[in-house]
This record gives structure tokens, sequence and C-alpha cells, in this order.
């Protein structure tokens, strides 16, 4: 499959392309060759068809996601240093860019849109986190995450645009054992390897079957009892190998 890779060069980037190679046509989306540097350290060199650009000009996305049958969107705007009152950024980047990618698509009439979310394992109600069930989230880059997913869901309702979102809490490296600062992963519930999430963006991609759907990403085995992990497991057939201390 031919598949536009937004945010490439990030932390969950790099783990994609990695699983990519040799079973998909990728085309590499991110800000500036600077972004590369990044986790060189970690990843190494990437020698393949590389696209640069700001996520919220539409023309630039709309050009990378020609020719391709698929895009994997994981280019967000963490900003979780305050203050925020005069950032543009978490809006032109998680809420213009999320528009850009998802009306692109649709233009292109793209297979499949994957994006990568992201959400708290365990809800601080002790309600069940199923797909539709939203976190208590009051940080702007919460906020933005929770609104790309009604994104989705308006995109996928309006055009039928074939969309699985995956939420993720903290990724970190269970082959390098380290989180994306390079300091030693901790275990914990929340926790789940990158290199899995990039197998979940290919079976994503893969699956034919799946119209809409939400799943939460973990590799804890008491993560099923607070979220709807289990579907990754059950509808894409997704094995979590990675795991960290106190799994």
């Amino acid at each position: 499959m031919k598949v536009a890779v937004m945010g490439a060069a990030g932390w969950a980037g790099r783990a994609v392309l990695d699983n990519f190679a040799g079973r998909h046509e990728v085309r590499a989306f991110d800000y500036s060759p600077e972004a590369w540097e990044v986790y060189h350290r970690f990843d190494g060199d990437w020698e393949g068809d590389r696209h640069y650009g700001d996520l919220a000009d539409f023309h630039a996305v709309h050009r990378t996601l020609e020719g391709m049958d698929g895009v994997v969107h994981l280019a967000a705007y963490f900003g979780y240093e305050g203050p925020h009152e005069d950032d543009v950024n978490p809006f032109l980047i998680n809420l213009k860019g999320m528009w850009n990618v998802l009306e692109s698509a649709r233009r292109h009439g793209l297979r499949r849109v994957v994006h990568m979310s992201s959400c708290v394992v365990q809800h601080p109600d002790g309600l069940f986190l199923s797909s539709d069930v939203r976190s208590k989230e009051g940080t702007l880059y919460g906020i933005t995450k929770r609104l790309q997913e009604e994104m989705c869901r308006q995109f996928h309702d309006a055009y039928g645009l074939r969309i699985i979102i995956f939420r993720p809490a903290s990724i970190g490296d269970s082959r390098l054992g380290i989180i994306r600062d390079g300091s030693p992963a901790r275990g914990g519930i929340s926790w789940v390897c990158r290199h899995d999430l990039a197998e979940a963006c290919h079976l994503a991609l893969e699956s034919e079957t799946i119209d809409f759907d939400i799943m939460h990403t973990a590799s804890h085995p008491e993560a099923d009892r607070h979220c709807n992990v289990a579907r990754s497991r059950e509808l894409l057939g997704l094995e979590y190998k990675g795991h960290f201390p106190g799994d």
C-alpha cells in the first residue's frame, strides 16, 4: 500500500517507518529536515521519499497525500509548558492540521485513515473507557486531542471516511528500555511500546472490515480492566510484544 506518514520523524513515526519497511511504500512528512535530528541517536538515518511543510497548510498536506492509498497521522503539538494564552500552535497543528489530513484524504479518496490520539488508561471516575467514553481533559493538549477524535467521527459520519483511532497514554521503547527523552522506561499500567503501536498502524491499514473504531493501546495486563485495549487484539490481531518493568 502507498502510505503517507505524517509526523514521520517523531518518536512513534520512526517506529512506524521501521515497521513499514518492505511492507508499504512510504511517503514521509514532517516540518523540516531538522526534524530527523531529534531521534537520530536512537533510530539512525532513514532514506526514502520525504516531504516537508506546515501541517496547517492545506496545500502542503494535499500534495503529500496525492497518489496515496492511506495515511497514518502521528503529528502533534504537545506544548505542555505554559502559559498557553498566546500560543496558536495547538489550534493550528492539532486542529487545523487534523482537518487538513481528513479533508485531503476525503478529496483523494484514500482507503484508510489511521490517527494517533491520546488518552489515560484509567478514567478518574472509574468508568470503563470504551470508544464512546471520553476521559476528563482540562489541558489544552488534551482538549485538542479530544476534538481531533470528534473531527474524525464527523468525517466518518458525513462522508464514510474509514478511520481507526488509537489511544495510547505513555509511549516507550521496550527494545531500548527508554522513553522518548532517552531516560530509562518506567513500568506501569499506562505504557505501550512504540513498536507495538507501529504494528497496530500496519494492521489498521490492512483491515478491510472496520469502518470506524477507537481503540486504547497498553501492554500491561491490568489495562483490560479499565479500557477497551482488548479490541486491538480481537479485531486487528495485535499482539503486544513490548513489555516494561511491572508488566
